[in-house]
């Protein structure tokens, strides 16, 4: 009788350390991006409750609002997390079709908020297919590297594959710019030239594309495709004060709000820039300098840090990714999110002129918020299947 029960106990034993080796997702980046998701909300809440005018005489009606985008972020956020890792490489080429027909009924259709045909009304709802492109524009370059790579014996991406990652990207950039949508242009610019970079291609075609890029937005602005207010945010980011009550004014009131905010602020909804309403769009573009003012350097240095957790574990995860359109896609996101805060809060530091891009998810706005969950749900599909194939990792 002794030794049948000496035989069980290791396959108990077997058991027990298989199930802590079951795949889960990725706790660090769940937490963090619920951290920012919950201060985002205090945000929009404390930019448009004392805004009657904006709120109807509801102080909670942005609040409400902002709410309901996430639960509907949260659950595209679980659609893309639970879909079969075959099925988003069979998707992406439909996701990118999708979003080039957003972006041409936009030029056909769209309204115009802010100089820019960018958003089209459905019903009481706005959409942004811009943001959607984002995420479109990587999945689609990482579909093209992992199907000209994988299975074949070379791994280099040669310069076809390069010119094909630059027609899937090219395209709605083109649509983007004839908006034009200058902010979500450069960050398109950032993130293709982020995930070439990654994808490895040869260093020559980098340093052209840098030319290249420089040339056209020359090009741009000598053709006169850009709006005049543009090009005046471009001069005032040189020097605020050639139009302090203009162009330059969100700058110059944006340094002020954050610089009320001292080391810890001057707490949550009693900044005195946000309750008067001197910020321009302060729970849009400019949600950020809420955070400094009310929050202050400790408040938003939290915030920055958070992103910070974000973008580590999404390169993390890239880096850890066992077929390549999975480490191009994450690689992709990580530069897409990290471009987008950036020029966001640089804008409202006065150090990136002001273009007009939401900060993830913490400005208010459907469609941002929608595009950022999903990609943090591919990122945790493609962690989950990582882990599932290397559980012992």
């Amino acid at each position: 009788m002794s030794a049948p029960t000496i035989g069980v106990a290791p396959a108990r034993q077997v058991v027990s350390r298989s199930r802590v080796r079951v795949p889960g997702v990725d706790w660090l980046l769940m937490l963090a991006t619920g951290a920012i998701l919950v201060i985002g909300t205090l945000l929009v809440w404390s930019s448009t409750s004392a805004n009657p005018v904006l709120t109807h005489d509801d102080p909670t009606a942005y609040l409400k609002k902002h709410l309901i985008n996430i639960a509907i972020g949260m659950v595209l956020f679980l659609v893309v997390l639970a879909t079969d890792h075959r099925w988003v490489r069979i998707l992406a080429p439909l996701v990118y079709v999708a979003s080039i027909l957003g972006l041409a009924l936009v030029l056909v259709m769209g309204s115009t908020i802010n100089g820019s045909r960018s958003w089209l009304m459905l019903g009481g709802l706005s959409i942004q297919p811009a943001e959607f492109a984002k995420l479109a524009v990587i999945i689609g370059m990482a579909l093209i590297v992992a199907e000209r790579t994988e299975g074949s014996r070379r791994r280099r991406i040669g310069d076809v594959d390069v010119l094909l990652m630059l027609a899937v990207a090219g395209l709605p950039a083109l649509l983007i710019l004839l908006q034009p949508d200058l902010g979500t242009m450069l960050v398109l610019t950032a993130t293709v030239f982020g995930v070439l970079a990654v994808a490895g291609v040869a260093r020559r075609w980098l340093v052209l594309l840098a030319a290249g890029g420089v040339a056209v937005a020359a090009a741009v602005v000598m053709a006169g495709v850009l709006k005049h207010y543009q090009i005046d945010r471009f001069m005032a980011f040189t020097n605020p004060d050639l139009d302090p009550r203009g162009a330059g004014y969100n700058t110059t009131q944006a340094r002020i709000a954050i610089g009320n905010g001292g080391l810890f602020g001057q707490g949550l909804f009693h900044g005195s820039q946000t309750r008067s309403g001197f910020v321009p769009e302060q729970h849009t573009d400019f949600v950020f300098t809420v955070a400094g003012e009310e929050l202050g350097l400790v408040g938003a240095g939290v915030l920055i840090a958070l992103f910070a957790v974000v973008l580590w574990r999404a390169l993390s995860i890239s880096l850890h990714a066992e077929d390549m359109f999975g480490r191009v896609a994450a690689a992709g996101i990580a530069c897409w999110l990290a471009f987008q805060t950036f020029q966001n809060v640089g804008m409202c530091l006065g150090i990136m002129p002001v273009t007009g891009v939401p900060l993830p998810l913490v400005s208010y706005g459907g469609s941002s918020m929608f595009a950022t969950l999903m990609a943090l749900g591919l990122l945790q599909n493609i962690h989950l299947r990582s882990s599932a194939l290397s559980p012992a990792r």
